[in-house]
């Protein structure tokens, strides 16, 4: 299909230079009329407002000009109003693509814009604080899926989770694992109104009893590092269980150890960029186009996120990858500019920085909210989440709408064993295949000899051959927007004419010449779903 849209641009260009109209980009899309083609572009209204022509007229006259018989794989052009020009496909193109497709299998739809270059994801960074919740979980689909929509183009992939071991919330947690320790031994000490609650808090501190003994100090180190330790092997053991794994674990602590922020505040104040006020250390961000400056180091000396953030973020431009990609939630959206900020004004390339801000989650059920607070532990946990409906319907939900879309995860639909979970109705399309490839074997029909695909001209063929050659598009489309809703939804969409098709096409019938080109088409399809699959990490069931 890319081919067909390159060419048919190169048609329309000699035209366009023929007639001695401006050059513009030229569009190339379905039209929202499946009758008026399977390609149409809108190149007569956008010249319209340079020709003072209406756009019906330039639409004849380009349509007057293309030489059709140089119009490859194209039977016929229209016209339709207000002034587009629509292409039809033919059929024995859509029909040869299917032994590509196969030939093609786990290849099929990989991309080249990767090749030879790395990028860094990071995402998650969940602080050892507790375990996942389901909005990590979202975070942690994202950030995982876009990763493999960048390895699938070719890019050398590094997944990152980098966490705050060395600020508040983690004292606070120490001190919670504190008195719940000390309490274990009988005294009554009260618990910090700030404190993490929940059970895992208190199996934490048995934990510490249990292998430290009753005699350790108050304000012992213990604490905290047993606690991010057995927290982050939890935290491990979750993203796991979803298919989610790392090539980099990196801590903030590192960046105070290693002179990394000492550094990057000398550099601030080299360029007169902080100053003082109110016995707090302010980065003056108004001066560098933003709307007002931000606290750096606060009155008792302790730095605010940003710092060691953007010491993390330094270090990582200065490790060479060509892509770097953060994945923040919606409470980032008002913070992570100045990061951005913060590198430009020390000369640092931020143009291959791409920041992808997500919505957060509400759980339903029985068309309820869910109400949940972290800081309480009132919430329900991803491994909960995860055990309750399977890590794949887990993955496929947090997809299924859009990143910059608040997102309503319905506990009703999600444990539904029926065409109405989208999830069920992906995998069975693909078992359903399976099943009839396993038919066609036990019958001694090979599906790989020579098939004659003229004769797969029934409507709902077509429609399913010409909606699997999109694959490519919209894994192209996918990479440029670093959105993984566009391969769900494309998934969906296929799962739907694949159905379609098996209710009115009878594969294996007694048309031997006919079996065999549909067992081709389906296997085709069995491909494109499984490459879909792979991408959004969720399996391929052979039966259900």
């Amino acid at each position: 299909m890319q081919q067909i849209k390159s060419e048919l641009k190169n048609e329309i260009n000699k035209v366009l230079n023929l007639l001695s109209y401006p050059i513009k980009d030229i569009m190339l899309a379905p039209p929202k009329i499946n009758g008026f083609g399977d390609l149409s572009t809108n190149i007569a209204l956008v010249l319209s407002k340079d020709l003072k022509v209406p756009p019906i007229e330039i639409a004849h006259m380009i349509f007057g000009k293309l030489d059709q018989a140089k119009l490859n794989n194209i039977d016929t052009v229209t016209v339709s109003k207000p002034g587009f020009i629509n292409f039809k496909i033919s059929n024995e193109y859509l029909q040869s693509q299917i032994s590509i497709i196969n030939k093609a299998s786990d290849k099929y739809g990989r991309g080249l814009n990767g090749i030879g270059k790395n990028a860094n994801v990071e995402f998650v960074s969940a602080n050892p604080t507790g375990p996942l919740t389901i909005g990590h979980g979202r975070n942690a689909i994202l950030g995982d899926v876009v990763s493999n929509i960048l390895e699938w183009q070719g890019y050398d992939v590094t997944r990152e989770y980098y966490f705050n071991d060395a600020g508040r919330q983690m004292r606070v947690l120490a001190k919670s694992v504190e008195v719940l320790y000390f309490n274990l031994l009988g005294k009554n000490i009260p618990f910090p109104e700030e404190g993490y609650k929940g059970d895992y808090l208190k199996d934490i501190a048995k934990h510490i009893l249990e292998e430290d003994g009753k005699s350790l100090s108050k304000g012992s180190p213990i604490f905290r590092e047993k606690a991010e330790e057995i927290i982050f092997n939890q935290i491990k053991t979750s993203l796991s269980r979803l298919g989610v794994k790392f090539n980099n674990f990196i801590n903030e602590k590192m960046f105070y150890d290693n002179g990394d922020i000492k550094r990057l505040l000398e550099e601030l104040e080299k360029k007169k960029l902080v100053y003082c006020k109110d016995g707090a250390t302010w980065f003056q961000t108004s001066s560098l186009g933003s709307d007002q400056d931000r606290v750096f180091l606060k009155s008792t000396g302790e730095p605010t996120y940003r710092v060691p953030d953007t010491a993390y973020h330094i270090n990582k431009v200065k490790r060479g990858y060509d892509l770097i990609v953060d994945v923040f939630g919606a409470d980032h959206t008002d913070t992570y500019p100045d990061i951005i900020v913060a590198l430009k004004s020390l000369g640092y390339k931020t143009n291959h920085i791409k920041v992808l801000i997500y919505q957060f989650v509400t759980l339903l059920q029985n068309g309820k909210k869910i109400k949940m607070s972290t800081r309480k532990a009132d919430f329900i946990t991803l491994d909960k989440l995860v055990h309750e409906v399977g890590s794949d319907v887990v993955r496929y939900f947090f997809l299924m709408r859009s990143m910059n879309t608040h997102l309503d995860f319905d506990l009703n639909l999600a444990r539904d064993q029926s065409d109405k979970n989208p999830v069920f109705y992906l995998q069975y399309a693909y078992a359903r295949i399976c099943n009839i490839i396993k038919r066609a074997q036990s019958l001694k029909l090979s599906i790989d000899k020579d098939y004659d695909p003229s004769l797969l001209n029934e409507t709902s063929e077509i429609v399913l051959i010409k909606y699997m050659t999109r694959f490519p598009e919209f894994i192209d489309n996918a990479y440029k927007s670093l959105e993984p809703q566009i391969i769900a939804i494309y998934l969906q969409q296929l799962a739907t004419h694949f159905h379609k098709f098996y209710g009115e096409c009878r594969v294996i019938n007694d048309n031997h010449k006919i079996t065999q080109a549909r067992l081709n088409l389906v296997k085709a399809v069995k491909v494109v779903l499984g490459n879909g699959f792979n991408i959004l990490g969720i399996s391929a069931p052979e039966k259900m």
